[in-house]
């Protein structure tokens, strides 16, 4: 193998271990935990209206995630991927960050997780990835739930790549 090919090939192993990575749905979910996480800790404190609607406002310490797009926006920047935080409100999540778009291209912010797979899993406080539509679309995604300091649920964190 001459000099060129060996670097060739070496350079198209790194490029498509990169790809593979990157469309990792657990290390896509593991970063966006850990940018959150690097905020500070889950908590509700008060309510915000998202989308015309009165939810529980969702802090990561001092920083409210409700309509603050950084952190899904650095998650589909690194990754590719869309992103979500979900606030728990009775027994519906809603989309309080995100970088998902309607059909007719705003942010789905107010829209409810449906009641498919995901929403079982995370009510019980489980862990789901796996195949979802959302919004319309396919996705290969990842679903966990947020917990504050008590161990509460009190949000979901989504990741999903395109199928």
């Amino acid at each position: 193998m001459n000099r060129f090919t060996f670097l060739s090939t070496a350079v198209l192993a790194l490029a498509t271990a990169g790809a593979a990575q990157a469309a990792d749905p657990k290390a896509t979910i593991a970063d966006l935990e850990a940018r959150l996480t690097r905020i500070g800790a889950a908590k509700i404190e008060g309510t915000d209206t998202v989308a015309g609607k009165t939810v529980p406002a969702l802090f990561f310490g001092d920083r409210k995630i409700n309509g603050n797009y950084d952190v899904v926006d650095a998650v589909r920047k690194a990754h590719g991927a869309t992103a979500t935080v979900f606030v728990k409100d009775g027994d519906e999540f809603v989309r309080i960050s995100t970088n998902v778009l309607t059909p007719e291209g705003k942010r789905g912010v107010g829209t409810q997780l449906a009641r498919n797979a995901a929403y079982e899993a995370v009510s019980k406080g489980s862990e789901y990835c796996g195949p979802i539509d959302v919004l319309g679309t396919a996705f290969d995604a990842c679903y966990r739930p947020i917990k504050d300091g008590g161990g509460k649920i009190v949000g979901v964190s989504y990741i999903g790549h395109k199928k």
